[in-house]
């Protein structure tokens, strides 16, 4: 992706200046939420990029939305599950071409980011949204599409599973 750098000076009012405000804003916010799902610090500060990229191109009318974070984060949700999608058929592609297993690292910072993968996407995204990205449960059901309900439903099965995960993982260690 290029960067282009500005030529003139800053501006100090109009769209710009609150699209610059808005990404500080949210930047990070959102690139942690797409770390802790995708696993890949790199791929989702780009998933990031570009769902803020195509934020920019459509600034005018968004800006006007009520929440146009909600906006950058169904865009950025949506990169980020298509981009996993995309990782899933290669994966399996490769498998298919050849059979070599090389072991995993086993490094602590990243056994959340194991922990979440074995969940299933629903629940990986909405204890993410939840716990990291601190959406509250009816924040999360509007962005899915989904009722309260089903969202608490999906929380507490996360939350079980992640528990039965760590669990699981500690009483192998001290085996």
């Amino acid at each position: 992706m290029t960067v282009r750098q500005r030529t003139g000076p800053p501006p100090t009012t109009g769209p710009a200046v609150d699209f610059t405000d808005f990404y500080q804003a949210h930047f990070h916010r959102l690139a942690v939420q797409l770390y802790a799902y995708l696993g890949d610090h790199a791929e989702a500060q780009d998933l990031t990029q570009e769902a803020f990229c195509r934020l920019l191109e459509r600034w005018d009318r968004i800006s006007a939305y009520d929440d146009p974070s909600a906006w950058v984060r169904r865009v950025a949700w949506n990169l980020a599950t298509s981009r996993l999608r995309r990782v899933r058929t290669a994966v399996r592609h490769l498998a298919r071409q050849r059979e070599e297993h090389a072991p995993g690292p086993e490094p602590d910072r990243v056994a959340l980011s194991r922990a979440l993968a074995t969940l299933p996407t629903n629940q990986r995204r909405a204890v993410v949204m939840h716990h990291l990205a601190h959406l509250s449960v009816a924040e999360i059901a509007a962005q899915v599409n989904a009722p309260e309900g089903t969202v608490r439903s999906w929380l507490s099965r996360g939350r079980a599973a992640l528990a039965t995960y760590f669990t699981e993982r500690q009483e192998a260690h001290r085996a």
